[in-house]
């Protein structure tokens, strides 16, 4: 359970995207990312010398570069991931979003979280939803993007699997679940369907997408739920950072709870 747990924390995108976020509350955020678990509980595992640290440090643009600056004084390169692109609704005008992205990325963002805008999900206007992640894509350039699908939005399955689809042809390098912002957030069944895509998708085009739930998951065994799935619908080869993260604010401090223990 503890290796699993190691390797929730290795997968994770610690993230805080509140209103009163500050140079300071990055600073500290950026600390933890690089000392996640206790030293003298990594000892205990004989792990104080892998190099564990989180995937990634995700905050709003405007952060971007606080957090660059906080993680190259505590000696790290861990990237630096800004959601974008009308966060969290996706209602803002295309170009608006198409701005913001290109904010982040000139701000140094390594990889950026579009969303959706959804109203194209449930209007049926599949050739727009495509067009605009395509969009979306161009603006990130080379930086890693994941696409926000807000599936508790998108009022059924059968839409979770089409959007997921669409994502991953305007190509997406993952697909998310969640902004964290909605009332019904990651849960297991909408992950299956994702996965289902992205299983459909590489056996058409032999293209890995990675997976990332966001939303809701706050304790160690709702990560070890997630990374159960992916182990059972995916595969041992996307249990990677590459190719798996978990969105998450408060789940770490569970984690070392758990660890602890």
């Amino acid at each position: 359970e503890a290796a699993w747990l190691l390797k929730a924390v290795t997968c994770m995108d610690l993230t805080t995207l509140s209103g009163d976020d500050t140079p300071s509350s990055i600073q500290r955020l950026c600390y933890k990312a690089n000392h996640p678990i206790r030293e003298d509980l990594l000892k205990a595992m004989d792990m104080h010398d892998k190099g564990i640290t989180v995937a990634a440090v995700c905050v709003y643009p405007a952060r971007v570069t606080d957090a660059i600056n906080a993680l190259k004084a505590v000696g790290c390169n861990i990237p630096v991931a800004s959601v974008a692109g009308g966060f969290p609704s996706g209602q803002m005008p295309l170009q608006t979003r198409l701005a913001e992205i290109k904010f982040a990325v000139e701000y140094g963002a390594r990889e950026v979280d579009i969303v959706i805008n959804r109203t194209l999900v449930l209007t049926d206007q599949w050739e727009e939803l495509y067009e605009e992640i395509r969009q979306c894509r161009e603006a990130c350039g080379d930086v890693h993007m994941k696409t926000i699908l807000s599936t508790g939005e998108l009022r059924s399955l059968d839409n979770v699997y089409k959007t997921s689809m669409i994502a991953m042809m305007a190509g997406s390098d993952f697909i998310k679940t969640s902004t964290g912002k909605e009332v019904e957030n990651a849960t297991l069944p909408v992950g299956v369907v994702m996965m289902q895509a992205i299983r459909d998708f590489f056996s058409e085009t032999g293209k890995k997408v990675g997976f990332k739930p966001a939303g809701g998951i706050r304790t160690a065994k709702d990560a070890i739920s997630w990374l159960t799935l992916v182990h059972e619908e995916l595969g041992e080869e996307w249990l990677k950072p590459e190719l798996f993260r978990l969105g998450a604010s408060s789940l770490l401090e569970d984690i070392e709870k758990q660890v602890s223990y």
